[in-house]
């Protein structure tokens, strides 16, 4: 990931924040100036604060889990749905529906709705629905994936969430802090950064702030994903040679017991003992009768 230098933050607007009567008190920190009625927000800070978010989301994502991001403001729709799309992460551009993370298991069977609408399409059950129950179900599904599609591949609550502008998304970010989920978010001077775990001072309004910032979590996703593929593939490699090595101890195991089994059948063999040589006895020289005298 290529880190982002004072220059870029400057080309793309990221140090314009609101103006002064519209500030929140608790970003003073990560304000540098006022200028002309706006607050400048420091850069320095803003680099810093981003790269800390970076290496969280690289983690994260190294670790198999997911980051919904959320923004439904005009200026980030199509940013967001196009950059994160990318790394096959949820994401919500349309309205946010109260309760898709508090109340998730409802927001699961909206998704599984969809999933059994177009199952209708795929086993021949949909002709035998008549022209106005064919005209319901298509405008439902065009609804749920409007809300939903986005995140239908998100099977249970997400690891994180990155939030484009805080105010607009309280909602958003209220649900993640009741339920603990870790909030990464862009914050501009009338945001209050204490709300968020991970906040990167800069611009919320302007498309090439929001892309600049977008592009740098995204490239940190990706860098965590090759990094888990490439943990897997060598988990494989030593899986495969150590199976090997295994097969090969198991087959010299089964040829020194093969060779003892025969060593054995040879030891346990009778020994025949010679036979007892019998020594034949002379026979007696044959005595002539002697005459009587």
């Amino acid at each position: 990931m290529s880190k982002l230098n004072f220059e870029t933050l400057l080309e793309a607007g990221v140090h314009f924040g609101h103006l002064k009567r519209k500030w929140n008190p608790a970003m003073a920190p990560y304000i540098f100036e006022e200028k002309k009625g706006i607050h400048i927000i420091d850069l320095n800070k803003t680099m810093v604060h981003l790269d800390q978010a970076c290496a969280a989301m690289k983690q994260i994502a190294k670790s198999g889990k997911k980051v919904l991001f959320v923004a439904t403001k005009k200026q980030a729709k199509e940013i967001v749905s196009e950059r994160v799309a990318k790394v096959n992460m949820p994401f919500v551009t349309e309205r946010w529906t109260g309760g898709m993370l508090t109340n998730f298991q409802t927001t699961r069977k909206s998704i599984r709705k969809m999933a059994t609408i177009d199952k209708m399409k795929s086993d021949g059950s949909w002709e035998t629905l008549n022209k106005r129950e064919k005209l319901f179900k298509t405008r439902q599904r065009e609804k749920l994936e409007k809300t939903f599609g986005s995140i239908a591949d998100m099977t249970r609550q997400p690891a994180a969430i990155f939030i484009v502008d805080i105010l607009k998304e309280h909602i958003a970010l209220a649900e993640a802090r009741r339920l603990n989920i870790p909030t990464f978010a862009m914050v501009d001077t009338n945001s209050n950064p204490k709300l968020v775990d991970f906040p990167i001072p800069a611009n919320d309004d302007a498309t090439k702030s929001i892309s600049l910032i977008l592009d740098q979590i995204c490239n940190a996703i990706q860098e965590g994903l090759e990094d888990r593929k490439n943990l897997k593939e060598k988990d494989k490699e030593d899986t495969s040679k150590e199976e090997t090595t295994k097969e090969v101890v198991a087959e010299a195991v089964v040829e020194v017991a093969s060779v003892e089994e025969t060593t054995s059948v040879v030891e346990e063999a009778p020994v025949v003992e010679d036979a007892p040589v019998v020594e034949e006895t002379p026979e007696a020289p044959a005595t002539e009768d002697i005459p009587a005298e």
